[in-house]
């Protein structure tokens, strides 16, 4: 598949053959050359079919003639079951016979690519048969995401069925009392939706409700990005909310970060409206000054008493500054967040948003979106991608009996295909918080507790090439930090790299631009998640129905509730 994948993006095509034998040199021996003819059989269109040791595995008889025929509206359990075993015998015909065809593709590459065979060819002939033969591959890459959507759709009327015996047989054991030696399987299934209240699969609970609850104490136990080193100069301080508490960050003496509490000792003043002299901050009220410790070192116009005001651990790491909030001894290591090597840091961005940090990572964890939310920034031009999509029903006068605007959850009903199915996966070991989207050529990382790392292949502002991030010769890599300021604010550090360009970090006012792009992009997202936000703190469940390109996000909620639970364990550990 990656070769295929790969073939689909030459700019030349690949070729058809229409000769009754095939011919390649071979070496015998040290300076030997000799050609060597594969015969075959000519086929109705006048081409040779190699024969092949897979070809056993292929042939498989049609299913199609033998499709059991049901009249009428309703089937039984029994005759479902056949229907469900005859969708899963076709399943397996129509994969088998699209990876034929995907073999046998690649053998007419392996032919035009063949020395003697370029030989006999002119380039202009090359080039059309290479050009044909693309088109191919690319219609046989379209089938098989449409065998993995029939063999999905098969699986899930499957498992509907099961459930629909296995309630039919509780519900008999309820009516009689006794053990029957016979147990009636005849659950009937109509034919349209109002004739039937469905029975919804059990999926796993996700409630995100309510007002925003005051952060677990568990959350605190991480090392916290805070700031840029960038922005953190000797005469300067950096005041921040972290967990509800305001912090004040300045350098010491010897020029290292420290993080005391933005409260005066003496009269509660914040202490960020004040200075820093001399390594240390002075309160504008009285003049109290203090270390990176906390200790007060000054106090003008009275006596010296022994007065701290509370510090958190803190340093710098791979140019930003780091906070330990929690109450636990901190942890030896701090995660790296430095880009992939070949990438140069362009912009270092700071931005406060009136949003929950749950909610907005949320956002930053989805990228089925963005064809809809950011259609004139990155992703203006992006394309939604479509499959077709099949749905069983049993109605005897031969027309679909569901509405057009079925939803797909009911598409054990419908046999037709409908290309309005739009398909967005992300793909992801099964332990793990990282992976990588399809189609887009995006992956993406959540690193405990608040982080999320990105690296898209690009081809120009705003484009996509190829599949995956290593079909595209240039990348963006970002970096989100979502700091929980307070129950509804967000401290946003983002750090954006390239691996192409380099003379940009040095265009004079380049950090504004990419300043205002940011701030394009994020206002395209919180306008609609501040309408989350107001909706959730009414009692609305923004996780109310979780699809499959909603993987990473429901992990990272599904780790944090086990994080505030209190688990020993974490769940999608390394």
């Amino acid at each position: 598949m990656t070769a295929a994948a790969a073939l689909s993006l030459l700019p030349i095509p690949i070729c058809r053959s229409s000769s009754k034998f095939y011919a390649r040199k071979s070496v015998p021996g040290r300076g030997g050359c000799g050609v060597v003819a594969v015969l075959g059989e000519e086929g109705d269109d006048g081409r040779v079919e190699r024969k092949s040791t897979w070809d056993a595995i292929f042939d498989v008889e049609d299913p199609r003639p033998s499709m059991p025929l049901s009249k009428g509206k309703f089937l039984n359990a029994n005759k479902a079951m056949e229907v469900v075993r005859f969708d899963i015998q076709y399943c397996d015909w129509r994969a088998r016979h699209d990876l034929r065809r995907m073999i046998l593709l690649h053998d007419k590459v392996v032919e035009i690519l063949n020395p003697l065979a370029r030989e006999c060819r002119s380039i202009g002939i090359m080039k059309k048969e290479l050009e044909e033969l693309q088109g191919e591959l690319e219609e046989a890459h379209r089938q098989v995401h449409i065998s993995e959507a029939r063999i999905e759709s098969t699986l899930d009327k499957l498992g509907y069925m099961e459930t629909l015996v296995k309630d039919k047989l509780l519900q008999d054991r309820a009516a009689t009392g006794t053990n029957s030696n016979h147990t009636s399987l005849t659950p009937s299934i109509p034919s349209a939706p109002k004739d039937i209240t469905r029975k919804k699969l059990p999926r796993k609970g996700l409630n995100v409700s309510g007002p925003v609850e005051t952060y677990h104490p568990g959350l605190k136990n991480f090392w916290y990005p805070v700031a840029f080193c960038t922005d953190l100069k000797d005469d300067t301080m950096i005041p921040i909310d972290c967990f509800e508490e305001p912090w004040v960050i300045f350098r010491g003496k010897d020029g290292r970060p420290g993080c005391v509490q933005n409260t005066c000792a003496h009269r509660a003043c914040p202490l960020h409206l004040g200075s820093v002299n001399d390594g240390k901050i002075q309160c504008p009220y009285h003049g109290w000054e203090y270390s990176t410790d906390g200790k007060c070192e000054k106090m003008p116009s009275t006596r010296m008493l022994n007065i701290r005001i509370r510090s958190l651990p803190c340093f710098e790491h791979e140019g930003m500054i780091w906070i330990w909030p929690g109450d636990a001894p901190p942890t030896a290591t701090i995660p790296s967040l430095l880009p992939p090597p070949g990438f140069t840091v362009h912009a270092e961005i700071v931005m406060e948003l009136p949003v929950e940090h749950g909610l907005l990572l949320d956002n930053l964890l989805d990228l089925a979106h963005a064809p809809f939310t950011h259609t004139s920034t990155f992703a203006k031009g992006w394309s939604v991608p479509r499959h077709a999509h099949f749905f069983f029903y049993n109605s005897g006068d031969g027309e679909c009996p569901l509405p057009n605007q079925m939803s797909c959850d009911r598409k054990f009903f419908c046999k037709h295909y409908s290309e309005n199915c739009s398909l967005v996966k992300f793909l992801t070991p099964a332990s793990g918080l990282q992976g990588y989207w399809d189609p887009y050529p995006i992956d993406m990382e959540f690193r405990p507790p608040c982080m999320v790392l990105s690296t898209i292949g690009i081809s120009k502002p705003g484009k996509l090439q190829g599949r995956t991030t290593r079909e595209c010769s240039t990348h963006l890599h970002q970096l989100h930090v979502c700091l929980p300021s307070s129950r509804q604010k967000t401290r946003l550090l983002y750090r954006m790299s390239l691996d192409f360009a380099p003379l940009l970090k040095h265009i004079p006012f380049m950090h504004v631009l990419w300043r205002r792009f940011a701030e394009q992009v994020l206002n395209e997202d919180l306008r609609l998640v501040v309408g989350q936000q107001d909706r959730m703190v009414n009692g609305a469940n923004v996780w109310n129905w979780p699809v499959s390109y909603d993987k990473l996000g429901v992990r990272y909620r599904v780790w944090r509730d086990a994080l505030e639970r209190g688990a020993e364990q974490l769940p999608f550990a390394k």
